[in-house]
């Protein structure tokens, strides 16, 4: 009989080398998908990783595509260093979306200096405040946060679609499900003349380096990697886990809700239906990709966008499905977990453990 047996030492090398292998594996997987389906192998590998970086209109959009994968991300890295199982970044995002929204549709006609501040605003509390609620439910009546957190997610899903069909609908906009335009005030300002890159990469990139300072140069990081390591030694050292546990699940909820809110404020411009293709559950896979470190998630964000990019390239070039970007995303993930699982464990014989 084959068992699972825990190693006595990890190879610190692996650690940092598993992603670049999962991607190595991903890859192979993916070259194999795309000859069963008749495609030249090499010729969709190179529309998915290198025509996303081909020209500055394309990098402006990865970068556009980059940003709330990275917000969401590096939230969801703070969680997972504590413990916490956040599932519910897409549902965050939306409720920053559909409460941005709101205050910015206050501002349709208006020049104000406050109009673009206040929606921010109100899509990060709105994150937040759907962060809260899981949070709540696991710390006071130990509610399973995986659970909960994805409920949420299609509870958020539901109540946006319900918003631009009703109250939040554009009166002028002949029965379609969609907000009015935001106005000029309320944008987030476009960084480059080639493409739709805007301020909420900057905000992105600001949020990892913040919590990468935090995890590593402050007492509540340390709170933070001491309980995720080890809960009893945290409670014995007389740490709240209470506060670590509400402050690493705000603080996601509310990067998650800038996200949110970036999107409708930035390259949409309105709020529709479909805010996010997804973004929330790919910031998993980034947080992993990245190691559960902000720095890393920078990296891991970059590529996750370039595949992105690369599907929509993929399906106007080449006439592949793109339903194949999802499924590579889960394959990056089922690979990045199996070589950790095997850093972590080996397979052992129940023969050779008697010897």
């Amino acid at each position: 009989m084959i068992r699972v047996q825990a190693r006595t030492e990890q190879s610190t090398l692996m650690t940092f080398a598993s992603p670049i292998l999962a991607i190595v594996l991903t890859l192979i997987f993916g070259s194999i998908l795309f000859t069963a389906l008749d495609k030249d192998p090499l010729q969709a590998l190179h529309v998915l990783l290198i025509m996303p970086l081909s020209d500055a209109y394309n990098i402006s959009e990865m970068f556009v595509k980059m940003g709330p994968l990275l917000l969401c991300a590096v939230g969801l890295s703070l969680c997972y260093r504590a413990n916490m199982w956040n599932i519910g970044a897409e549902g965050q995002l939306l409720a920053g979306a559909l409460g941005g929204s709101a205050v910015a549709l206050l501002f349709v006609d208006s020049d104000s200096a406050m109009a673009m501040p206040l929606t921010l605003i109100a899509g990060i509390a709105s994150g937040m405040v759907w962060a809260a609620i899981p949070t709540f439910l696991k710390i006071n009546f130990n509610s399973n946060l995986i659970l909960t957190t994805i409920m949420l997610n299609y509870i958020a899903l539901y109540l946006l679609i319900w918003a631009v069909h009703g109250p939040l609908r554009d009166p002028d906009g002949f029965g379609f499900p969609e907000s009015a335009l935001f106005s000029d005030a309320t944008l987030l300002p476009v960084l480059t003349d080639q493409g739709r890159v805007h301020l909420g990469v900057v905000f992105a990139i600001i949020a990892a380096f913040v919590a990468w300072f935090i995890l590593a140069k402050t007492h509540l990081g340390f709170k933070i990697r001491v309980y995720g390591s080890d809960a009893p030694a945290a409670i014995y050292a007389g740490f709240s886990t209470k506060a670590i546990s509400w402050f690493v699940m705000l603080f996601a909820g509310g990067l998650a809700g800038l996200a949110g809110v970036a999107e409708v404020a930035g390259p949409i411009g309105q709020l529709t239906p479909v805010v996010s293709p997804g973004y929330g559950y790919a910031a998993i896979i980034v947080a992993y990709l990245g190691r559960l470190h902000p720095a890393g998630a920078i990296v891991a964000s970059i590529f996750l966008a370039i595949l992105y990019m690369g599907g929509d390239l993929a399906q106007i070039e080449m006439g592949i499905p793109i339903a194949v970007v999802g499924m590579f995303q889960g394959v990056l993930l089922f690979f990045l977990l199996a070589c950790d699982f095997f850093i972590r464990y080996r397979l052992v014989s129940t023969r050779d453990s008697v010897a």
